[in-house]
Formats: structure tokens, sequence, C-alpha cells
């Protein structure tokens, strides 16, 4: 799947809008969109659906990658999506979503977020070992940060196959440098 320069932007379905995460969600889509590159998301509620809403009135373009046969009560994608792509499993989803972006920011999430982000980390650790594309990936917060050490210090996860940062402006700062982004 080719979309041209885009950004997979992860993050709970849960966040509430107005929140503070709400705000950083949306302000990161809105960041991505005004340096041109497509924002990719699950397609649905929360921080997707922040991500979307900034990128949108920014005016950039939104891909939401959804699962309507799995999210059964989740009607349909959240209105800021430009085009909705219809997986036909998480398993599919996931893939999509890494095969549709150049890069990977994960917010504050729960088990899903978590999911994206290992998948996008192990594309990184098999680029790294074995040639192929980079997928430069970037998760903001103290919880991904004692996540990455874990998984470092227990599996052999590689800890630079990922970049860990404080906020989400410094998330989209260290994203937008890439050699892949820009």
């Amino acid at each position: 799947m080719t979309t041209g320069r885009a950004v997979a932007i992860f993050g709970s379905a849960q966040t509430e809008p107005g929140s503070p995460a709400w705000i950083d969600a949306e302000k990161t889509g809105a960041r991505c969109a005004g340096a041109g590159l497509t924002v990719v998301t699950g397609g649905y509620g929360g921080t997707m659906e922040a991500a979307s809403k900034g990128a949108a009135i920014a005016g950039g373009a939104v891909i939401g990658i959804t699962v309507p046969t799995l999210f059964t009560s989740r009607s349909a994608a959240n209105p800021y999506v430009t085009r909705e792509i219809h997986a036909s499993s998480l398993v599919d989803r996931l893939g999509m979503l890494m095969a549709a972006s150049n890069g990977a920011i994960a917010l504050p999430g729960s088990i899903g977020t978590a999911t994206e982000l290992a998948v996008a980390w192990n594309i990184n650790h098999v680029a790294r070992r074995n040639g192929g594309d980079r997928l430069p990936t970037v998760a903001v917060g103290a919880e991904w940060g004692e996540l990455a050490a874990l998984l470092v210090e227990r599996v052999g996860a590689f800890s630079g196959d990922i970049e860990v940062v404080a906020d989400a402006d410094s998330a989209v700062d260290w994203l937008l440098a890439q050699p892949e982004i820009r």
C-alpha cells in the first residue's frame, strides 16, 4: 500500500475530547499534516479521532484503517477520516498501518497501542539485522520508556530501534528529522 509520505499515529481509543492527551494528539496530527504527511490511524475515536481532527483542520489527508467485523460497536470511522480502508482482521490492520506509513508515533495508550508499537519496533529490529526499510518510530511517555527498558533487558530488544521522548512535540520534532520522512 503506497500513500506517499505518511505517519501512523497510535494511541488510546479512550482519550476524552478536551483532555490533555486529546490536545496533544490533535496538535500531533496538525503538525504532521502541516509538514506534508498523510496521517494514518486506526480510524476510530479517542487519540485516533484527535489526531485525525488535527490533521484535517491543518488541511491534511487522513487515512483510517478500520476493522468493522471486529469492532462491531463502532459504526464507522471518525468524521475526520478522508479515506477509510477496511481491514479483514486485527493482524491485517496492523500490517496495513505499517505498510501505509513511513514513520510512527506512539502516544499514551494501552494494549492496542503497545501492540502497534511492538510491531513497529520489530520491523526495525528485522531491518537492522537483515536489511530492508526502517520505520522510524518514536514513543511518548514514561510508560513506554519503562516497557522499552524491560524489553531490552528481558528479551534482547535493541533500544535504538525506537526512540522514547517525554512529550508529543519532541516526538514530532524527532520524526521530522529522520531521513525517511524528509
